[in-house]
This record gives C-alpha cells, structure tokens and sequence, in this order.
C-alpha cells in the first residue's frame, strides 16, 4: 500500500473530500461499501459461534449469550483503538502529513498490544467469576466459563484487529481490512465445525475456532501496515510519548464504551431473570442486533475518515456535507434493515435454536428491534461523524448522561414486573421496546442537538 497513490491494496488518497453533492456522494459510497463487507464478516463470527454451539443445547447458547457479553465489553471498552486511530490518521492525512499519519497509527498499535494482554489476563483468570456475574442457571455458568477461559487469548489479536483497521481506515483504505475479514471469517467457520463436531471439543472447541481466526488476522494486518511505515520511513519502534498520547486521547471513548456496554450488560442482566430461555433468546436477539449495528456503522466508518480529512485539510463544508448525506442515509438504511427484520422476526430464531420457548421469545424482540432501527441508524451514523471530528469528550458525556437516565427506570420497572411490558409475547420483547424507546431515543436527541450545532466541526492536524 503507497498512502497517495496506486498499489496493490487500492488508492489512498491525500487530498479533500470533493466539493460537489455527487463527488461526494461518490467518495462516502467508496469507502462505505468495502467498509460494509468488512463489518458485516466481523458480527458473522459470533453469529457463527452461535449457530454452531446453539444446536449442543439451551446451556450451552446461553452460556455463550453470557460469555459473549463479558467478552464483547472486555474488547467492546477499547473500541477506541479503532475510532480514535481513524480521526488522528485522517486529519494528518488531509493536512498533508502521511508519515505522521502512519506514526500515529503504530502509537495506537503497540497500545493495543499492551492493552489486549492485561485484558486476556483479567478475563480468563476470574473466569468463573465472570461468568457468575448474570444470575444465569449452573449449567450455563459452567459453559461460559469454560469458554470463557480459551477465548480469552484471542483478546491481544482482537485489539490489534482494532487498532490496525483504524490506521488503514484513516488512510482512506477500507478494502484491506475487507479482504482480511474475509479470510478470518471463513477460517473461523471452518475451525469451529472442526473442533466442535469433528474432535468433538464441545463449546471450547467454538472458543479455539474464533481465537486462532483472530490472531491470524491480526498478523495479516500488522504486516500491511508495517510495510508503509517502511515506505514512508515513519519510526516503527514504541515511542513511550505517542503511545501515552494515544491513550490519554483514547480516555473520552473508552468512557463513551463502557457507557454503551452497561446498557447492553443491563438489558442481558435483566433478560437473565426471566430464565435460561429467554436469557438464550435475547443472545440470538443481541447477536442479530449487533450484526445490524455494524452493517449500519459502515455509513459511519466513511463519515469518520473523510470528516477527518476535511477537517484536517481545513475543509468545513467538505465536512458539512458528508455528515448531512450520512445522515439521512443513516435514516433510510435503518428503515430499510427495520423492514427485513420484522418479515423474518417470526422464524429468525429458529436457525440458533429448535427449542420452541428460545423461538417464540425472540420473535417478539425481533419486532420490537424491528421497530426501532431508523432511530438507530440515525444514531450510529450520526455518531461516527462526531467521532471522525474528534468531539469524543462531547460524546463521552452524552452517552453516560443517557445511560445514567435510563439504566435505573429500566431496572426498576424489571423488578416490579408488570411494569415491562410483553405486548409482543414475552417478557423480553418489553426489554428491547425499553431498549429502543428508551436509551436509543435519548442518545438521538442528544446527537441531533450537537450536529446541529458548530462546536464539532474544529479544523487544523489536530484537535
């Protein structure tokens, strides 16, 4: 890959976005759909885990549902690896500086490797502990703790994943971590077929499967990027001063995570109140929801690297006009993807589970996800352009401003019972209206209210 010109990998362009409504229209569709590819192959593996696993039975998918959420949140908290690298990357690209894009990015690389081993080791050490942590039944524990504990070293690959595919994003190049994606998903299909079924390894097997996907496509990535540094002759050794200033710059979305990841960790706690099976259901109701989430974000990912850009090369309108086009496709994609969800809502579960109350307890979720995926798409596009602007500390207290409104009334009205309610046949569907009606509402109109204002659109290489 050359940052600037043609290579093997696809165009890296140093220059504005277009000023025209088509040109970018154009560049947005460019990098969104690669970008697209790539999220959707990244949420197919936990839908492949779950798939795979859900037919060993009921104790094994929710023991998945609770390992998945424990490992999501350990990897879900260092998102920023991934979102902070993108602004910095692309600013210092539209300010014509590609060398320090690249140095910017290997800043936030050795983060990631530090960060994913003190992670592996908080996550499988207490592993039984955190399995513990959701109420669910014995059973369950006992699965996601076992895979827990394997999973767990996939967790350094994982975060360098993050961060890498951040550089090469910011670099305007989404392909590369498309292909790479591919490839992972695929082996992990493959692997986890064979360890389950084939050596008969059980749910530990899926946990082999997924982590030795991973890491290889964690090396795969890092030899990409290593060979541009070497182009551009950006330093490639650890400088303690970048990597603190990568971290230090990722604190505001880690919060901005960790807010995020209570409100899905509070909507899992609850649904495991209501017993195995619906815990079960809402894993098979999360996965699809955080499969569309990321087909979502790939607006968003295109809205971060050219807002970046613009900004960087001091192009407000340029700026302007992708996160107004962003927007409203946002909108229309999530009605699109609404639409889909509720023709399928009544036989989705069915391809996770043959258990009858998991199928008949997801059907009604799916609806009511169904229902609120407009508002959604508006969310996370409109938040990727804030993101691409660097206001992270902005939405840092928006998101823990939001879930400390909603997190308390939701858990509440779960302990009082009624006061859920399961217009759509369960229990669970009154979750996922709460969930949509309720902390996905309050982050759109926080998001409205900053878009359109003038305090995100700060220009200059940096923030």
């Amino acid at each position: 890959m050359r940052v600037g010109g043609e290579s093997r990998l696809g165009r890296v362009p140093a220059t504005p976005v277009p000023a025209d409504p088509a040109g970018t229209r154009r560049e947005i569709l460019r990098l969104a759909v690669p970008a697209f590819l790539a999220l959707v192959a990244e949420p197919l593996f936990l839908l492949a885990d779950s798939a795979v696993v859900g037919h060993l039975g009921v104790a094994q998918l929710a023991g998945l549902g609770v390992a998945s959420s424990v490992l999501l949140t350990a990897a879900g908290v260092f998102v920023f690896l991934a979102y902070g690298t993108t602004s910095v990357v692309a600013r210092h690209l539209g300010a014509g500086s590609p060398r320090d894009a690249v140095a910017a990015g290997l800043d936030g690389l050795w983060l990631s490797l530090v960060l994913g081993a003190a992670a592996a080791v908080a996550v499988a050490v207490p592993a039984a502990w955190w399995a513990g942590r959701f109420g669910a039944g014995d059973a369950a524990v006992e699965q996601a703790a076992t895979y827990l504990r394997v999973a767990a070293l996939g967790l350094p690959g994982m975060l360098v994943v993050l961060a890498v595919t951040g550089v090469l994003r910011g670099l305007q190049d989404t392909r590369t971590p498309l292909i790479t994606s591919v490839a992972g998903f695929t082996g992990n299909i493959a692997l986890n077929v064979l360890f389950v079924y084939g050596l008969g390894w059980g749910i530990a097997g899926s946990a082999w499967g997924t982590v030795l996907a991973q890491t290889g496509m964690a090396v795969a990535l890092v030899v990409v990027v290593l060979r541009a540094a070497r182009r551009l002759g950006a330093p490639m050794r650890p400088h303690p001063y970048g990597v603190l200033r990568a971290a230090v710059g990722g604190v505001p979305l880690l919060v901005r995570t960790l807010a995020l990841r209570a409100a899905t960790l509070v909507t899992t706690a609850v649904a495991a109140r209501y017993g195995d099976d619906a815990l079960a259901a809402h894993q098979v109701v999360l996965t699809v929801w955080s499969f569309l989430a990321f087909a979502l974000d790939a607006l968003a990912i295109a809205a971060q690297a050219m807002t970046g850009r613009s900004l960087g090369a001091g192009d407000v309108d340029g700026a302007r006009s992708v996160a107004a086009t962003v927007a409203r496709w946002g909108v229309v994609s999530g009605v699109v993807t609404g639409v889909v969800v509720l023709a399928v809502a009544p036989v989705a579960g069915r391809a996770f589970s043959s258990d009858p109350q998991v199928v008949g307890a997801a059907a009604g979720a799916f609806v009511a996800v169904a229902v609120s995926q407009w508002l959604s798409g508006y969310v996370f596009v409109v938040d990727g352009v804030l993101m691409g602007a660097g206001d992270t500390v902005w939405l840092a207290v928006a998101m823990v401003a939001a879930l400390v409104v909603w997190a308390p009334l939701v858990l509440l009205l779960s302990r009082s019972g009624a006061a859920l309610p399961g217009g759509f046949g369960h229990e669970l569907a009154g979750l996922w209206v709460w969930f949509g009606a309720g902390f996905m509402a309050l982050r759109a109109v926080g998001l409205w209210w900053r878009f359109r204002g003038d305090g995100w659109a700060v220009t200059g290489a940096r923030r």
